[in-house]
């Protein structure tokens, strides 16, 4: 984008942005006004989004949502604000903000037509494909290579779906099974309880990372489908989301987001110091030029 087209939507952006906190407060901000907390979900183990370490959530994600708390403080008036984290699953994950048990879900949830129908989503910060991790000297290569075989995904995530249509289309025989989080999912390939974990590449490609021996698995197969990534919040609650959506037009646009993109998939990260080496994808690159909540179904 040329640096003249970039600071005109900054200033824009700045510019709704007074007019969102001048506007009477919402019941979200209402609430955090009054109670001084802002509630983050978090994931324990969706690496290198939102997972713990040291006892504490860590990730992109979390690092993402410290920029949109800074929006809230101002929104609020509530320079003292505190942060209390919601450890989620897939599973429970949509159900926490729903039932108004958090504010925002920091995390790596896929932005579909059918989550939108519950909740809302701000922009994407990462757009993942759909594959499967496997160990290395299975033979599986490719999605026809799974017939007659088991697949474990996660409960609440859009994969195992995929897979049943997958399998459908193509006349193949594939036991789909459920975990309850990505850790058990991993852990049923490493104890050849199933052949294969279908599940977003980045967090496939994060397991592999930090396995004891990451050699001994590969993710492979063609790409089923893509995922947008956002951080997700309440559905009925227009100026809240205002508030949110600038707050991370703003931290793409300052290219804070793209130097946590570095810090989280290009660097070092905890707990072993693992670097992921996951480049950005063009179309990750294309999104942040023009930063939107609207994405392809």
């Amino acid at each position: 984008m040329p640096h003249l087209t970039r600071a005109m939507l900054t200033a824009g952006l700045a510019l709704c942005a007074a007019q969102a906190l001048a506007a009477s407060p919402t019941p979200v901000l209402d609430r955090i006004r009054d109670t001084g907390t802002v509630r983050l979900a978090y994931r324990e183990t969706s690496v290198p989004f939102s997972y713990v370490d040291g006892g504490k959530p860590v990730g992109y994600s979390i690092d993402l949502c410290a920029h949109l708390v800074d929006a809230i403080k101002v929104a609020t008036k509530r320079p003292d604000m505190k942060v209390q984290y919601v450890a989620v699953t897939p599973a429970t994950r949509i159900a926490a903000i729903t039932e108004g048990r958090a504010d925002v879900e920091c995390g790596s949830t896929n932005n579909t037509r059918e989550r939108r129908e519950k909740v809302a989503f701000t922009i994407p910060h990462y757009i993942a494909s759909s594959r499967m991790l496997v160990k290395t000297n299975s033979g599986i290569q490719r999605w026809e290579d799974l017939n007659n075989k088991t697949v474990v995904s996660t409960r609440g995530s859009t994969n195992g779906g995929q897979i049943r249509a997958m399998a459908d289309a193509r006349v193949l025989k594939i036991n789909v099974i459920e975990a309850k989080d990505h850790a058990e999912a991993f852990g049923m390939v490493a104890a050849g309880k199933a052949d294969a974990f279908a599940m977003d590449d980045v967090l496939l490609y994060g397991f592999r990372a930090t396995s004891p021996n990451p050699a001994d698995y590969a993710v492979v197969g063609s790409n089923l489908a893509v995922a947008p990534y956002a951080i997700m919040l309440g559905k009925d609650d227009a100026e809240f989301k205002k508030v949110i959506d600038l707050a991370m037009a703003r931290t793409i646009l300052d290219g804070d987001a793209e130097k946590l993109y570095r810090k989280w998939f290009l660097q070092p990260i905890p707990p072993n110091g693992v670097k992921l080496d996951i480049p950005m994808s063009f179309l990750l690159r294309d999104s942040f030029k023009f930063p939107t909540d609207k994405v392809a179904d």
